[in-house]
């Protein structure tokens, strides 16, 4: 990976998180609560390496869709895991199985879509195929 794609990754996360803790604010404006809130990007992430998926999955809840370009039901997911991400305070990210074979590997992704549900790191739960977006928030609301 090239220095200029890793900054390019980096100001994409910092873009994102400006943006959550944007909202955040004004969300506890709108409240009053003044709080302090966990942050999690509004879309999501696109995992660049095994060392940024580490970093991904380390804290919170975060769910994980490993993916390909030519899969049909991943396509049709796709649209859910983006709305999963912009709706709820779970981290939501994405992986290229034929970028990343070996974190595909090591997660022992044989078939796509698959997601990953990780609490704190550890991966807690697994779903193989296409998932309706009612399943994958209950998940996340289990952990949340």
């Amino acid at each position: 990976m090239s220095e200029a794609s890793d900054d390019q990754t980096d100001e994409e996360l910092e873009r994102i998180r400006e943006q959550k803790k944007e909202r955040l604010q004004s969300d506890e404006t709108a409240d009053g609560s003044g709080g302090a809130a966990t942050e999690s990007p509004n879309e999501p992430v696109h995992v660049d390496g095994e060392g940024h998926f580490a970093d991904v999955v380390g804290d919170g809840v975060v769910l994980v869709d490993f993916y390909a370009d030519w899969c049909g039901p991943c396509k049709m997911l796709a649209p859910v895991v983006e709305d999963i991400a912009k709706t709820t305070d779970a981290t939501v990210a994405k992986v290229d199985i034929d970028a990343h074979q070996g974190l595909a590997r090591e997660y022992g992704v044989q078939g796509v879509p698959t997601v990953f549900l990780f609490v704190h790191g550890e991966a807690t739960e697994r779903l193989v195929g296409m998932q309706d977006e009612g399943t994958l928030r209950d998940l996340i609301e289990q952990h949340v």
